[in-house]
Formats: structure tokens, sequence, C-alpha cells
């Protein structure tokens, strides 16, 4: 494909990467509130109580959802319109305040916008005009989402992981990244092998060392890019996350004892294993035999 074609299409999908980035910011501040509002309708439910849908004091809506209501400023209330909606326009035109109250916005919002069309930009990019880029979008886009709701509250939602696996599978059945077969035991295999491990520090411990959600996105991993790529993920995952642990304890960011969430390291190593994978199984290979 001509390389201003290419282009082209590198730029289209990151002015859609950057839309769908402010969805993901949305996604990101709402589906745990959503959660948390579900556990406590299911503990009302067998407590024989009738469900509260909204906190006590808290100031969160009764009804929340990822479409209602509309998005307001945490500090006043305001409600945000549309022109103060634009991904990365806004926040610049606005310098990063409120319109209403001036309070902070955080600067996530713009960066995770911008990390999504740049990831968008890329893929499209690397894998013109295919399924393999339209998978690629999906994928990068959960990634995202996953990797920032684990960093702040340590939970992987079953409601992107599960829809994520089977996705996988529904794409290999066209063999868009590898073979069903590949797709089948990637998915069993990146389950498995994290499980084991939770097993045997638990038994070895009596702690647990990871949740199972970190079990579901490997295999979710596993079932887009095959079974050959789970060693380079795990490896690559293991080694940032235990530089990354080693460091915040060096630095006094964390304690020994407090957890770090390693869904981050997996959804960074599958973005890499993506687009350079089969390079980086070629020269592991190389290296070992």
């Amino acid at each position: 494909m001509p390389f201003d074609s290419l282009g082209g299409l590198a730029a289209v999908a990151g002015l859609l990467g950057l839309c769908v980035g402010s969805f993901l910011n949305v996604v990101i501040h709402r589906l745990p509130k959503m959660m948390e509002q579900e556990w406590q309708a299911q503990c009302a439910d067998l407590r024989g109580e009738t469900p509260s849908t909204a906190t006590a004091g808290s100031a969160e809506p009764a009804a929340l959802s990822l479409a209602r209501p509309r998005s307001r400023c945490p500090a006043c209330g305001h409600q945000i319109t549309a022109l103060e909606n634009i991904p990365v326009v806004s926040y610049l035109l606005l310098r990063g305040k409120c319109s209403n109250c001036a309070a902070p916005i955080s600067l996530r919002y713009p960066v995770i916008e911008v990390l999504a069309a740049l990831l968008s930009a890329y893929a499209a990019w690397h894998f013109g005009p295919t399924l393999q880029m339209v998978g690629a979008l999906v994928l990068l886009w959960a990634l995202i989402a996953l990797t920032v709701i684990d960093y702040d509250t340590q939970l992987l939602p079953d409601s992107i992981t599960l829809p994520l696996l089977w996705f996988g599978l529904a794409f290999n059945l066209a063999g868009t990244y590898t073979d069903i077969s590949s797709a089948v035991i990637g998915a069993m295999v990146g389950y498995l092998t994290l499980w084991s491990i939770f097993w045997a520090f638990k038994l070895a411990t009596g702690k647990e060392g990871m949740g199972y959600g970190d079990f579901k996105l490997l295999a979710a991993l596993g079932a887009w890019l095959g079974w050959q790529m789970l060693p380079v993920i795990i490896l690559l995952s293991s080694v940032v996350g235990a530089a990354v642990g080693i460091s915040l304890i060096v630095f006094n960011r964390h304690g020994r004892n407090t957890p770090i969430p390693f869904g981050p390291y997996l959804a960074a190593a599958g973005c890499i294993a993506l687009f350079w994978g089969s390079g980086l199984t070629r020269s592991y290979l190389g290296l070992v035999t």
C-alpha cells in the first residue's frame, strides 16, 4: 500500500482513537463504580433488603451507567457541554480547569486520549486496511481501559476480559493472527499458567499473589495471539513488573506488603507482542538453541 495511503489511514485511525480515548475515560471512571453498585445490590438482595442503587452519602447518581448521567465536574457539579468535551482540544482551551469553578482537571484525561490516538494510528500504519487492523484496535482499546482500571482499583473487570477472550477466538476463526487451534490452546495455557502460579504461591506462603482477573487477561492474550506468544508475554511482563516493583520499594513508594497490580504489565507486554512478537520470539528461540 502506498505510503500516502497508509498515512491517511493512520490519520483517520488516530482521530478515531482520540474519540474512543474520550469514551475510555468514561469507562475507566464509571465501570468500577457500576461494579460496586451491583455488588451492593447483590449483598442487599442476599440479606433480604431493598437494594439501594447509591451509596449513602455518595455524590454518585442512583442509576449510574456508561451513558447516563452526563459527565459533570466532580468539584461543583457543572454539566460538561459538548464543546467542553472535545478530546484534548477542550482541555487545552480550558487550560486544564473547569469552566465554572476553575477546579483542576486531571492530566490523565488528555494523556489517555493521546495514547489511544497514537496506538490506533500505529496499528493502522503497521497492519494496513486489514482485519488485523480492526482487531488490533479492539484489543488495544480494551488493554488501555484494563491497564488504568487495574492501576486504580486492582480490578480487571470480567465485563472486559471475558468478551476480549471471545473476540480473540472469533477473529482467529479466520486465522487473523494465528490459527484457531493455537488460539484455543493459548487461551487454555494462558489461564492455567497463572492459575498454577497462584496456587503454588498460595500453598507455599498462605497468601494470594495475584487476582483471577490476571488469569483471564493472559487467557485473552493467548486467544488473540496464540500460545506461541505466551513465553514472550510472560517474560516481558514479569521482568518489567519486577523492575518497577523493586524500584518502588527502593524509593519508598510502596511497602513490601503493598500489592502491585500485574495487569498493566501484562497489557503492555500484550501490546508489544501484537506488533513485534514474532521477531521477539525468533530472537528468543535463537538465544536458547
